[in-house]
């Protein structure tokens, strides 16, 4: 991955990814886990009458799977990316080049636990939720991380 970018390809990627996506014209970046199978679980807000983003996949038929009020759920990747270019998350990265990183929100200077735990640790959250969703507190990269 380059300084730059952390673009990659979608056989690039394995089970265990951190991987994100930009929205909203790059004006933010939403984060979740790759599990394998071409399926991501990644931390949303709550669908309520007032926010009702259609979290069914047309792909798989478990795709959007969540548990009640929880904001943790389960998607194809072209439903996580929704048209947006895919990006994988750096860990163990020197501290200059954390410095260096022109987007915040791509690296860490932390070591990555294993893929198995990583893989672990979101489908148990998937089945046991990560809380309420706060974009400054409590938002889909804390849960990637």
């Amino acid at each position: 991955m380059g300084l730059i970018s952390n673009r990659v390809q979608r056989n690039e990627i394995k089970p265990g990814d951190h991987i994100y996506t930009y929205r909203a014209v790059f004006a933010y970046s939403h984060h979740g886990i790759f599990v394998g199978g071409s399926k991501v679980v990644h931390f949303t807000r709550v669908v309520t009458e007032s926010y009702n983003h259609t979290t069914e996949c047309p792909t798989f038929p478990d795709g959007g799977f969540r548990q009640p009020n929880s904001g943790v759920v389960l998607s194809c990747l072209s439903c996580f990316l929704l048209n947006g270019s895919l990006y994988c998350f750096e860990y163990g990265v020197a501290p200059s080049v954390f410095i260096a990183k022109v987007r915040g929100g791509t690296c860490t200077t932390a070591p990555s636990d294993s893929s198995d735990t990583v893989v672990h640790r979101a489908m148990y959250l998937l089945q046991n939720g990560f809380g309420n969703y706060d974009v400054f507190q409590n938002n889909c990269e804390d849960f990637a991380l």
